[in-house]
């Protein structure tokens, strides 16, 4: 008994190391592609190859990935988790707050970042292959870029002007494909802060505390 007690509260101490560790793991899958137009107009390289990778390494195993943050012995042993799921139980125990945030800071908003990037870059290829770093030099924060790719690929926005099939297609692609993010990332988001506690604001928001926090604003 003695020494269970000791092992659990030295236990304690490695509670922020253990989910360093697995955050730096997590981390290095969100690695940023060759942005080039002809990755962009492969739909398998940018879909399936990027787009997915990312999603179902990071959002789609969202609980597994916070799960991942939770070291059981810091809380010791609860006898009643033996009646029920161990998934479920896991789900139920807090996650240390420096771990959260680490995640937050260095895996889930860093991998936002890296599509967010990517759809970016690729909206200038649809706009003009010839220069598809027209948006970048438009806006040069994150924040702007965001709302210039909005307007520029809204058809209906007058600012729209496709110059071939190929690039109405990806327009289109992409347009998609924004969507999608932001169903993925609020559900994401709504997962996170029910288990690392909800400060108050919406995924949006901050993911561009994030980027100010950076210089990337």
């Amino acid at each position: 008994m003695v020494a269970w007690l000791f092992w659990a509260q030295g236990s304690d101490s490695s509670v922020v190391s253990k989910a360093k560790e697995t955050t730096s793991k997590m981390s290095q899958r969100s690695n940023k592609p060759s942005l080039t137009p002809q990755f962009c107009f492969n739909e398998t390289a940018l879909r399936a190859d990027f787009l997915r990778i990312s999603r179902s390494t990071i959002d789609d195993s969202i609980i597994q990935n916070l799960n991942a943050l939770v070291t059981p012995a810091r809380a010791g042993f609860d006898p009643s988790s033996t009646r029920e799921r161990q998934t479920q139980a896991t789900r139920k125990r807090p996650i240390d707050q420096e771990a959260c945030q680490g995640f937050k800071d260095n895996v889930l908003f860093q991998s936002w970042q890296t599509r967010s990037d990517v759809l970016n870059y690729c909206a200038g290829v649809a706009l003009d292959p010839q220069d598809p770093d027209l948006i970048s030099r438009e806006a040069e924060s994150a924040k702007d870029r965001e709302r210039v790719v909005d307007e520029r690929l809204d058809p209906y926005s007058g600012r729209f002007f496709p110059r071939e099939a190929r690039t109405e297609s990806l327009a289109s692609l992409i347009r998609n494909e924004r969507g999608v993010e932001g169903i993925i990332r609020a559900r994401t988001w709504g997962l996170v802060t029910e288990r690392c506690g909800d400060i108050g604001i919406g995924w949006e928001e901050a993911l561009n505390n994030w980027r100010a926090g950076r210089g990337r604003n």
